[in-house]
């Protein structure tokens, strides 16, 4: 760890929830967020989380053991809360001992009661203010907050927008994403009333991420303009690297998008140990309270395989891939180390800047 983020010490009310030295989380990124990514994450002092959900659940357990064989720091799990297995995932995490589960929708107030009855500390991400008003309610222990400019599955407002209406109207930490890789930025969502910032393709963007370095270049070399929002993965807005193969899909039409989609299904099907069965109960737990057609559902399938073969095979011309929109501001590759102590030492120099400033008087 870097002298500068040692010296550096910053606590807020999500570092003394969670028990970690810095306000940063490195968000659960299916296929980039597995044990190594983690382990260099919590070992910084950062929050780090698995994504589970291209994970069996022995998959599961077996990377939650190999990041606890690699550090001693508070770490955490993404779920998907309308998974058909939610429920044995959640005992996972229980008889594992993870300190924190996130979740991607909000989780349900059983699972939720149930959690925190076994001390862990539950943390949705959500995308409007009256999401996180109901997780609160329920007794979510904090919130992850992310705007529009967020990678992946995204909203339409802007993070300065969204950030202070969450942080306004509920009581627990916020903590924020969507837009966010540097001290400069950490320091303005504390002004906002935030208690930490979420990154994901910022540390995906590390020498410790897994993602193959064939991919780690398109990200570097895109633009601000090169990372687009599109539907045509699966019928959910969805931002990512703006690729000839994201132009292909919004080309194709839904028959062609359908037909792919199928093939994807049975590809994911085998990968996540799901029966034909199972998949259908999670897609009628993504239709309920959305107004999604069978086809959306079923594009979805698109998305796991589609990222896979970026994000693990290094396919960029199979694959896609999520990203922020700070993709077209990020230059280099550090480790989770160097990052994290650089953001502290930024964060440090944004505020001895504005201390330095000077109220004067009103003239007369």
């Amino acid at each position: 760890m870097g002298t500068a983020a040692r010296e550096t010490v910053m606590e807020t009310a999500f570092t003394k929830l969670v028990g970690v030295r810095y306000p940063i989380v490195q968000t659960g990124m299916g296929w980039v967020a597995g044990p190594r990514l983690v382990s260099a994450a919590a070992g910084a002092g950062a929050l780090g989380i698995l994504a589970s959900a291209t994970m069996t659940t022995e998959q599961l357990r077996a990377a939650v053991r190999e990041v606890r064989s690699r550090t001693d720091a508070p770490f955490g799990v993404n779920l998907r809360a309308d998974a058909g297995d939610a429920a044995e995932r959640v005992r996972l995490i229980i008889d594992e001992g993870v300190r924190v589960a996130s979740f991607a929708l909000a989780p349900s107030r059983e699972l939720i009661a149930r959690l925190k009855d076994a001390g862990v500390v539950v943390i949705p991400s959500i995308g409007a203010r009256r999401h996180a008003e109901k997780v609160a309610a329920w007794g979510a222990d904090a919130v992850i907050v992310q705007g529009g400019e967020g990678g992946g599955h995204t909203g339409d407002v802007a993070t300065t927008v969204l950030l202070p209406q969450v942080v306004d109207a509920v009581d627990i930490p916020v903590i924020a994403a969507g837009g966010f890789h540097d001290g400069r930025g950490l320091v303005a969502a504390l002004a906002y009333g935030a208690a930490g910032i979420a990154m994901g393709t910022r540390f995906l963007l590390t020498s410790d991420s897994t993602v193959p370095d064939a991919v780690k270049a398109e990200y570097l070399k895109a633009g601000v303009k090169d990372v687009t929002v599109t539907t045509a993965v699966d019928g959910l807005p969805h931002r990512m690297l703006r690729t000839e193969l994201v132009a292909a899909l919004e080309r194709s039409g839904r028959a062609g998008a359908l037909a792919r989609a199928v093939r994807h299904a049975a590809g994911f099907r085998k990968l996540s140990g799901l029966s034909w069965a199972g998949m259908v109960r999670d897609g009628l737990a993504m239709k309920h309270g959305k107004d999604l057609s069978w086809s959306q559902v079923l594009l979805a399938a698109n998305t796991p395989m589609l990222l896979k073969a970026s994000m693990v095979e290094g396919r960029t011309d199979l694959g896609v891939m999520a990203s922020g929109q700070v993709a077209g501001v990020i230059e280099d590759l550090p480790s989770c180390a160097e990052l994290v102590s650089r953001v502290m030492a930024e964060a440090q120099q944004a505020l001895e800047a504005l201390h330095s400033l000077r109220t004067l008087p009103p003239p007369g």
